[in-house]
């Protein structure tokens, strides 16, 4: 029943408030009386803060109420705004008003009795004003002292001086009325304006106290708990759920899931697995769950200690921005520098794939750098969703990270996701198997696997030398098994024994500039 008192107040203090906005504001201004009552006496602080400042207005509110009608209209310039007994003067010209339509009936009906005429009646319009219409079958009992005005078809229109004195009063007393009210609704708008600041300090308590409100409700319709805020920079939350999908999912379907870093913990969390198996909500609900706590909000979660962040950096989902002429990777990698620019080691990012818009050397190895950067020259806690299952290496020399995977059920018929995060890494992602749910042809997928097949036969890592970490190669070769390589298909070809020296010397050497480097 509380109406946006900042935007009535907004329109009150530039001059624009309509009778109805006034009439709001003193809907507004009645409750406010047992809405300060319910603050009293409480034992929080921000409570007891938010009950002191909370204005009740009382004398704006008794203007309001003794002066304005219960509903009144849109325009101050239509009258009938403002209620009888607020202004002497204005119920002086309502009285003339109303004993002046008195009159007229009382006129009609002496008008009657004097020409006989029964059919006689006293009429109005804009144009003519007061009018005594007669039908053509009584002209002839016309007394001499009407004076006529108009001709319709059956009937003519006449007016007398005593009407004519009787309309101008009339309709003079109209004008005063409408002008009248229009003044004292101005004087009201003015008073209700001179209380700017109270209004606005009011309107500021009544948003707190709905913020306030709404999360109380949340909290105990939803079982959230109440946050630990501590000042080092870690997470650590037991049965975390996201606070959208925990309510649109099947009761009882969606899977909590924890986090825990910091110092000790490592705070970089690397985590791999399937498609579809939960990598995005884990990393979106742990953002949001550290947003809600540091609003002062409860939280979905068993428990939850969370260390306070300066910002919330994401880089997730897939998007383009053609009109700035930046394709999806450009995006992508803009949102990333604007992370390794400005993070700060008290800052929380998470990170939903890096690197997949470009070829797979290229993604893996701005993943690495990207991943090197965040936990040596920044050290905040991030949460990086990938499939590049190479950076699981990194955990091996980098002190700070840790990995977590997705868990998956295999079985005979297909695989069944957990959608529970647990320590290490996976390795594998099952995309193949996510095409098929999603209706991809049983050919494709056929072929799709024999290709995988094919490129894990030839996946093979540098040897490793002392103090080096193992750098990931993939030997490439032509995604199509039956295309043999140009370069092989010219040597089986090529017949050394009839090849002069310098033909075989100027063939190996276009073979070296045709390989690839």
């Amino acid at each position: 029943d509380v109406h946006d008192l900042q935007r009535l107040t907004a329109r009150i203090s530039t001059g624009r408030a309509s009778p109805r906005d006034l009439a709001a504001v003193s809907r507004t201004l009645a409750l406010l009386p047992s809405i300060k009552a319910q603050m009293r006496d409480r034992e929080s602080a921000m409570l007891r803060d938010l009950e002191a400042r909370l204005e009740v207005c009382a004398e704006l509110r008794e203007a309001l109420e003794s002066a304005l009608v219960d509903d009144p209209p849109l325009s101050p310039r239509e009258g009938g705004l403002i209620r009888r007994g607020c202004d002497k003067e204005l119920d002086e010209l309502r009285d003339i008003s109303t004993q002046g339509k008195d009159w007229i009936a009382q006129f009609q009906a002496e008008a009657v009795r004097r020409t006989g005429i029964n059919s006689l009646k006293v009429g109005f319009n804009q144009v003519f004003g007061y009018y005594i219409e007669i039908t053509h079958a009584n002209a002839g009992r016309v007394p001499t002292d009407y004076k006529r005005v108009s001709t319709l078809k059956n009937a003519e229109r006449y007016t007398t001086p005593e009407l004519k004195e009787w309309e101008e009063k009339v309709l003079s007393a109209q004008d005063k009325i409408h002008e009248r009210e229009y003044d004292l609704f101005l004087q009201l708008r003015e008073c209700a304006a001179a209380q700017t600041n109270r209004l606005m300090q009011t309107a500021e308590v009544l948003a707190a106290l709905d913020v306030l409100a709404s999360l109380a409700e949340l909290a105990a319709e939803r079982n959230y708990t109440r946050p630990v805020l501590a000042d080092e920079p870690m997470l650590a939350i037991v049965d975390g759920r996201h606070p959208v999908l925990d309510q649109t999912l099947p009761p009882g379907t969606f899977v909590p899931n924890g986090v825990t870093m910091g110092p000790d913990e490592g705070f970089f969390l690397l985590v791999t697995g399937p498609n579809m198996g939960g990598k995005s909500v884990y990393l979106r609900q742990t953002a949001l769950l550290a947003l809600m706590a540091q609003m002062g909000s409860f939280v979905p979660a068993g428990c939850a200690k969370i260390g306070l962040v300066d910002r919330i950096f994401t880089r997730v989902g897939a998007s383009d921005e053609l009109s700035r002429a930046q394709s999806t990777f450009m995006v992508e990698m803009t949102e990333a520098a604007n992370i390794l620019n400005n993070a700060t080691p008290r800052s929380l990012v998470i990170l939903d794939e890096i690197g997949r818009g470009t070829s797979t050397y290229d993604g893996v190895s701005l993943a690495w750098g990207i991943t090197e950067y965040l936990h040596d020259h920044i050290g905040c806690r991030t949460l990086f969703a990938t499939h590049y299952h190479e950076l699981a290496q990194l955990a091996e020399r980098l002190p700070g990270l840790r990995n977590a995977n997705v868990l998956v059920h295999e079985t005979e018929e297909g695989i069944v996701f957990l959608h529970k995060i647990a320590p290490g890494s996976a390795d594998k992602s099952y995309g193949i198997h996510v095409a098929q749910r999603a209706g991809v042809p049983a050919e494709v997928l056929a072929r799709a696997r024999e290709v995988l097949a094919e490129l894990e036969a030839h996946h093979v890592n540098t040897p490793e030398r002392p103090g080096r970490i193992r750098r990931p190669r993939i030997a490439q070769r032509s995604l199509f098994a039956n295309m043999e390589d140009p370069v092989l298909q010219a040597l089986r070809e090529f017949d050394v024994g009839r090849a002069t020296p310098e033909e075989v010397m100027a063939t190996v050497r276009r073979w070296k500039r045709d390989l690839p480097s």
